[in-house]
């Protein structure tokens, strides 16, 4: 009980630090999630007596990945699906299936590929790296966008792929890390084997989000009791997300199809205007708090990465994951006639890399050959991602016009 009691007390130590980084940020009108890296960095780098042994807790493999995608990702897909409104998504459906499909395909196929024969990575390797790339974290760009008065249609477009390509991003990384020299062994059979999985995983999910989403939707039919709702879309999103795992199909495809059917049906048939309220607002500060830690935590993640001599490796990573995306953008959208050349290059560049990352590549197996290469260059590319191209994406929308 006492190890508990210590363990709380640690995590609400780091929690104070993030919610205050967060309100100075805000008083300064800059976006938070990047601040919160920067402290992170600092704090990693240097030793503080009062919250070495908070750091040294948060930091560790399984605690970060636990919190991350057990704990963090249902939350922050769950709240994701409630907030972006069914049509919204509709009307970029084009653009947004465009770059959350072919697009997550293709910059998983070319980063894998230009990793093996650029970084003379293991063919495993390569494509574990690659498909932890493809994932895209929207929250610091729709802060920025937010912030600036980005047309709507720009934020639907970066949420909507982020919500999609994270599932797909997850089964590649599991069909990657896990089959993939299985596969390659199998020859034409083993491509049939990896396009069975990937369907399992995906259509998996999606049935399970569908039928809890209608489930739960029914039931706030039954009551207008604000809280008892709030509850029951708690509930929604972990069993949706932990049933899917359980039964090997993706969570996270579960939780964002169950989202949408809840926060659109659900609403519709269910929910009073004061229950919509107050889910939207206890989901706020409920992502507020974990996008607080998570943030902090990518940041404290330095402690355990060893950059040193790594440099023209990690540059490299940096420039291929780049290319990467810019295939994956101008491919994907190719065929989008909706879409201005400035818009596109706003989408390719703040496609961010985030804490999913980090946390799909702390999750690898000890065991797992090539880990600590896999983790140096994915959090090398998170770090310039976030820092670099966060803090660079204000002034690329106003030299764009797009405000």
């Amino acid at each position: 009980m006492h190890g508990f009691h210590d363990v709380f007390i640690q995590i609400l130590l780091l929690l104070a630090i993030s919610v205050t980084v967060i309100a100075i940020a805000k008083l300064l009108k800059e976006p938070d999630s990047i601040a919160l890296v920067l402290v992170g960095l600092v704090l990693g780098l240097t030793q503080l007596p009062f919250i070495e042994e908070a750091e040294s807790y948060i930091t560790q493999s399984e605690v970060f990945q636990a919190t991350v995608i057990s704990l963090f990702l249902p939350i922050l897909l769950g709240d994701a699906t409630l907030k972006l409104p069914f049509h919204h998504l509709f009307s970029q459906k084009k653009t947004v299936l465009g770059l959350a499909f072919l697009g997550t395909f293709i910059s998983s196929l070319s980063i894998g590929a230009a990793a093996y024969f650029f970084l003379d990575l293991p063919l495993a390797v390569a494509f574990t790296f690659a498909a932890l790339m493809s994932a895209t974290d929207p929250i610091s760009v729709l802060s920025i966008f937010k912030s600036l008065g980005v047309k709507q249609k720009m934020s639907t477009i970066m949420e909507g792929e982020s919500l999609f390509n994270d599932g797909i991003a997850v089964v590649l990384f599991k069909i990657a890390s896990i089959y993939l020299l299985t596969y390659i062994e199998m020859g034409w059979a083993g491509l049939g084997s990896g396009v069975f999985l990937f369907l399992k995983f995906a259509v998996g999910g999606a049935l399970i989000g569908l039928l809890l989403g209608f489930i739960f939707s029914q039931v706030i039919r039954i009551f207008d009791d604000y809280p008892l709702e709030v509850a029951f879309s708690a509930l929604l999103f972990f069993g949706s997300y932990f049933i899917a795992e359980h039964f090997h199909t993706s969570g996270v495809i579960a939780v964002v199809v169950a989202g949408f059917v809840f926060g659109d049906y659900g609403a519709k048939i269910g929910m009073s205007k004061e229950t919509k309220t107050n889910i939207n607002t206890f989901w706020d500060s409920i992502t507020l708090l974990a996008n607080a830690l998570i943030f902090l935590m990518v940041g404290l993640e330095i402690r355990n990465i060893d950059l040193a001599g790594n440099w023209g490796y990690i540059v490299g990573a940096i420039a291929i994951v780049l290319v990467g995306r810019t295939i994956a953008v101008y491919i994907g959208t190719g065929w989008v006639k909706e879409l201005s050349s400035k818009e596109r290059i706003l989408i390719n560049w703040g496609g961010l890399r985030g804490s999913l990352s980090i946390a799909l590549a702390l999750s690898l197996p000890m065991d797992f050959d090539g880990r600590e290469q896999v983790l140096l260059l994915t959090f090398s590319v998170v770090l310039f991602s976030l820092i670099v191209q966060g803090l660079t994406l204000k002034p690329v929308i106003k030299k764009l016009g797009l405000v």
